[in-house]
C-alpha cells in the first residue's frame, strides 16, 4: 500500500513508547497508508502544546494530558482522544543511595513494602524538620502523570502531605538520573529505562516500581485530536493497527535485538541494550523480576476503558488539579473513546479491564466518586 496520508507524531523517549516507534520503523505504518515523520521531544510541555495547536496530529502522551487537554485545565482546551494504551506501568521510585540509606536506617518492617517506605519517609522528614534542614526535592515528569500520583498516594499514605512535606519538581525524563547524580533531587519517578540507567551508573536505588502503588496502572496513550478521529477514522484505526501489530512484534523473545537496535538509536530512547533488556524482562530493583512492571498495549491491554479515565480523573481531582462535577467526569470518560480501537482489533476484546489497585486504601469505585475521595485524611479535592 502506498503510504500517503502525511502524519508527525511527537514523542518522549522512553520504553513505553516502543510500540509506536517500531510501528514506523518496522513499517507497519506505511503498510496502512500511513507516512509518519516521528518527531523526539525533550518534555512533555511541548508535545502537549505542539498537539494543541495542531503541528502534530497525534502524539505518544501521558494518559492523563488527554483528559487535561479535553477538560482545558491549565492549557487550551482541545478535546482528545485516548485511542490506544500504549503501555501500562513502567513507572519506578527510585532515591539516592544516601537517602535509602537513611530509609533503611529507620525502617520498622521491609522497605520493599510501600506502606514501610513511606513511614520510614515520614520519621526521616520529621528529624529533618526538627533540625531545620530544607526539604527533600523529589522529581517527577509533569503534573498531570501518573508518576505525580504515584509519588503522592505512596508519600499520604504515610502520613506526608506532598503538598507541604517535601518539594515535587518538575524535570524531562532524560534529566532525570543527571540531576540525581548532581544531588539536585533527592528521588524521582519516571518510566522506562530511566530507572534502570540510575541503578546502572551506581547514581540511583529503586524503591519500588509503579505497579507495587497502582497496578494496573494507565500510563501512556496514543493520542489524537477528537476532530481527526471524527473526520477520519480510517487514519485513526490505521495507526492504531500498526501500533497493535508492533506490540506483537516486540513481544516475542526472538525479535528483541532487532527491536532493542531500533529503541537504541538516539533520535529514538537511546539507552543501552542491557537497560532494554532489564525493562522488557522486568528486572527493576532490589526484588529481581517484576511481572507486571511494564505492559505494552496489545490487543488484551491496549483498549481504551472510561473506567481507566475515571479513575485518573479521580486522581486529578485528590490533588486539586480539578473540580468535581459529573459533567466533568463524563467529559473525562468520553476521552477514553474505544470505537477505533474496535475496528483496528477486530472486536476480538471481550473481557472487562481490570479494576485499578493499589497497596493501601479503599477500592475504586467509579460509581462512588466523592465516598472514595473522601475516604483520604490528606488530599481528598470534595
Amino acid at each position: 500500500m502506498k503510504a500517503d496520508r502525511k502524519l508527525r507524531i511527537g514523542f518522549i523517549p522512553l520504553v513505553d513508547a516502543a510500540s509506536l516507534l517500531v510501528a514506523v520503523d518496522k513499517g507497519f505504518a506505511a503498510e496502512e497508508g500511513l507516512d509518519v515523520e516521528l518527531v523526539q521531544e525533550i518534555s512533555w510541555s511541548n508535545i502537549r502544546d505542539r498537539l494543541s495547536i495542531g503541528q502534530y496530529q497525534a502524539a505518544h502522551l501521558l494518559a492523563p494530558m488527554a483528559l487535561a487537554a479535553t477538560l482545558g485545565l491549565r492549557q487550551l482546551k482541545r478535546p482528545t482522544i485516548a485511542c490506544l494504551n500504549l503501555a501500562m506501568n513502567g513507572n519506578a521510585i527510585t532515591v539516592s543511595p544516601k537517602l535509602y540509606e537513611r530509609l533503611a536506617s529507620v525502617a520498622q518492617g521491609d522497605l520493599a513494602d510501600p506502606s514501610v517506605s513511606a513511614r520510614a519517609l515520614k520519621t526521616v522528614i520529621s528529624l529533618r524538620e526538627s533540625r531545620g534542614e530544607e526539604p527533600f526535592t523529589f522529581g517527577m515528569t509533569f503534573p498531570f502523570s501518573t508518576h505525580n500520583y504515584q509519588l503522592r498516594f505512596w508519600m499520604a499514605e504515610g502520613g506526608i502531605d506532598p503538598d507541604r512535606d517535601v518539594r515535587l519538581i518538575v524535570l524531562p525524563p532524560p534529566y532525570m538520573v543527571e540531576n540525581l547524580a548532581k544531588g539536585q533531587v533527592d528521588g524521582f519517578c519516571v518510566g522506562a529505562p530511566w530507572n534502570t540507567v540510575a541503578e546502572i551508573h551506581g547514581v540511583g536505588i529503586v524503591l519500588h516500581p509503579g505497579c507495587a502503588i497502582f497496578n494496573p496502572a494507565p500510563e501512556k496513550t496514543l493520542a489524537i485530536g477528537a476532530e481527526l478521529a471524527g473526520s477520519e477514522p480510517e487514519t485513526a484505526v490505521g495507526l492504531i493497527r500498526a501500533c497493535l501489530k508492533a506490540a506483537d512484534f516486540i513481544a516475542s523473545p526472538e525479535n528483541r535485538p532487532e527491536a532493542f537496535a531500533m529503541l537504541s538509536r538516539a533520535d529514538r530512547v537511546g539507552a543501552g541494550a542491557e537497560a532494554l533488556q532489564r525493562t522488557f524482562e522486568g528486572r527493576v530493583g532490589p526484588a529481581g523480576v517484576t511481572k507486571d512492571y511494564l505492559v505494552f498495549g496489545d490487543a488484551a491491554s491496549g483498549k481504551p476503558d472510561p473506567f481507566q479515565a475515571a479513575w485518573l480523573y479521580a486522581q486529578m481531582v485528590r490533588w486539586g488539579q480539578a473540580p468535581f462535577s459529573m459533567e466533568a467526569l463524563q467529559t473525562a470518560r468520553s476521552v477514553y473513546e474505544d470505537a477505533c480501537f474496535e475496528r483496528a482489533s477486530g472486536g476480538s476484546v471481550t473481557e472487562k479491564t481490570s479494576t485499578i489497585g493499589a497497596f493501601s486504601g479503599v477500592e475504586f469505585n467509579a460509581f462512588e466518586l466523592e465516598a472514595y475521595l473522601r475516604s483520604f485524611p490528606i488530599g481528598s479535592g470534595v
